[in-house]
């Protein structure tokens, strides 16, 4: 992907937890510990994976720990020749120890 293509993909993952809010209209809007992250910052750390297919081991991975997980596919309209790729998913927010789990040994975007 072009580098701006993949700071949008990662900017739709990480404000997909706040769309799936407004959209499900939730009464408890957010999680005591989504607003710390919000107040504090909001603290994202960026990693590669090696192929789809490991995207999609690390996104089964967060959602065996019950880890809030965004997957983004991207419709392939201006790369990907028209074919719908999943492109970077959004873990969280969650405790850094929960994320580390699953992240540790991917190296650093």
């Amino acid at each position: 992907m072009r580098r701006g293509k993949e700071i949008a993909q990662g900017s739709h993952a990480s404000a997909m937890f706040i769309t799936k809010r407004i959209k499900n209209g939730s009464g408890s809007f957010l999680t005591a510990e989504e607003i710390e992250w919000l107040e504090s910052g909001t603290t994202k750390v960026v990693v590669q994976v090696e192929s789809e297919e490991h995207l999609m081991q690390i996104y089964h991975a967060a959602l065996d720990r019950k880890l809030e997980v965004n997957l983004i596919t991207d419709y392939g309209k201006t790369e990907f020749k028209g074919v719908p790729t999943k492109t970077c998913l959004a873990i969280g927010p969650h405790e850094n120890s929960k994320i580390d789990e699953i992240t540790q040994y991917l190296q650093l975007y």
